[in-house]
């Protein structure tokens, strides 16, 4: 485990540096009333920014058991994991949301083992049931957010619209609504629509 991080660069072999990632917490897991599909809702830990995931009902279930402590008979398969993770003398540094294509996200299961780390390929939520189980943290890598994270008015739990412009620092402006930005957000509102969100950002996890 990582602790007190909240945002980390990592180094490329060749020295150049990768996207950095931002360290998230889990809010909440909804369902969509619309089709019953469950979405687990991450947050950015130091600002508004959410970061909706879809999942399969089994791994909601496998995130929600261990968030509400609730004891099953016999062990899950993340809990299976885990133990085999430790047994073998391993364990996970953190969980990482690491990309975004084609409407699907995609992870990395970040492990130390004796001095050498490895990365380990997983859907988001297989890590995040993993992530619960061992205590480590969660980061997301900036560019996922840039693409797929929305800002949310708290009263209405919609999207807030980017509205006019401004620089950056370093001669581009930032903050324009584009067509895809308005696009997505649409979209995401849709979405938004369909999820039960009677106390939406009111359970947020630290």
């Amino acid at each position: 485990m990582t602790p007190y991080l909240t945002r980390i660069t990592i180094l490329a072999e060749d020295g150049r540096k990768v996207d950095p990632m931002l360290e998230m917490v889990i809010d909440s897991i909804r369902v969509s009333l619309m089709n019953y599909q469950r979405v687990v809702i991450l947050k950015e830990k130091n600002s508004g920014r959410y970061l909706p995931i879809w999942i399969g009902p089994a791994e909601a279930d496998a995130i929600a058991v261990r968030l509400q402590d609730i004891t099953v008979p016999r062990p899950l398969t993340h809990d299976l994991l885990d133990s085999i993770i430790s047994n073998l003398g391993a364990g996970v540094s953190y969980i990482v949301v690491s990309d975004l294509e084609s409407d699907t996200f995609f992870a990395k299961i970040v492990l130390q083992v004796a001095s050498n780390t490895m990365e380990m390929d997983s859907r988001p939520s297989d890590a995040i049931a993993l992530a619960v189980r061992t205590g480590a943290p969660i980061f997301a890598e900036e560019s996922v957010l840039d693409k797929a994270g929305i800002m949310l008015d708290k009263e209405t739990g919609k999207p807030i619209m980017p509205e006019g412009s401004e620089d950056d620092g370093e001669g581009r402006e930032r903050g324009r609504v584009r067509e895809e930005d308005i696009k997505r957000m649409s979209a995401f509102s849709e979405f938004i629509d369909s999820l039960d969100l009677e106390d939406f950002g009111k359970r947020s996890k630290s």
